[in-house]
């Protein structure tokens, strides 16, 4: 795939190996996805979905196999070079929002831009604001994350995962805490990103509907990949 952001090879995940509760959680996962595309990862529960998702985000490391993002070979960096990538180029949202409960819609979407400068800037802010105001939240941006709504707090963590304008959004079934309507809302607001951002998006669900609107399905079963299309 000549414009691929991600590429995955011969992936292979082994926890405790060598001992006797020695478990293989991934099997040769080849995947590639390209710029600006948005892929669905389905699959049942202890399929290796999140193991998946963690091995793409720099999280953990595979016990085989190669993960290139933008053509660079992650295999061949220390931890230090790994968080480094991990925070300029990949971007996280998870089902439960993780914003600090003290701190402001504001505060929380800088929170990235605070970690890799070390101080507060204007120009961080300025970010943030832009990005409260493009999730649809300008109203509340100096409001505290606890005094939000479930639909609230997860469109605060979707601008706070574009914080630092990555290239990969991973998305651990971001709409598993909120009703239909809402689902539906991030859903789109995840969509409309993808399209005007070129952000490729890798979405984990459960939510076939949903999973029917991304550019793909990849569905991973038993730690390997059933079918992707």
């Amino acid at each position: 795939m000549a414009n691929s952001i991600l590429t995955l090879a011969k992936i292979n995940k082994v926890y405790n190996p060598g001992e006797p509760s020695e478990v293989a959680v991934l099997h040769d996962i080849d995947l590639e996805i390209a710029k600006g595309e948005f892929v669905a990862i389905m699959g049942p529960s202890g399929s290796g979905k999140s193991t998946l998702l963690n091995i793409i985000g720099l999280l953990d490391r595979p016990s085989s196999g190669h993960l290139s993002i933008n053509g660079q070979d992650t295999s061949t960096l220390g931890d230090t070079e790994l968080t480094r990538l991990r925070g300029h180029r990949i971007g996280f949202v998870f089902q439960y929002h993780y914003l600090i409960s003290a701190f402001t819609a504001l505060e929380n979407v800088m929170m990235p831009m605070l970690v890799d400068h070390g101080f507060p800037t204007d120009a961080a802010e300025h970010r943030a604001m832009e990005l409260i105001g493009r999730v649809g939240l300008t109203q509340v941006a100096h409001n505290r994350s606890n005094n939000m709504s479930g639909g609230q707090q997860q469109r605060v963590a979707i601008a706070r995962g574009l914080a630092m304008n990555p290239d990969i959004l991973l998305a651990d079934e971001p709409t598993g805490n909120l009703d239909t309507e809402n689902a539906k809302s991030i859903f789109e607001l995840m969509r409309e990103v993808n399209r005007t951002s070129g952000t490729s998006i890798l979405l984990i669900t459960h939510n076939l509907e949903l999973a029917r609107q991304c550019d793909r399905i990849v569905r991973v079963v038993d730690g390997r990949i059933q079918a992707d299309a």
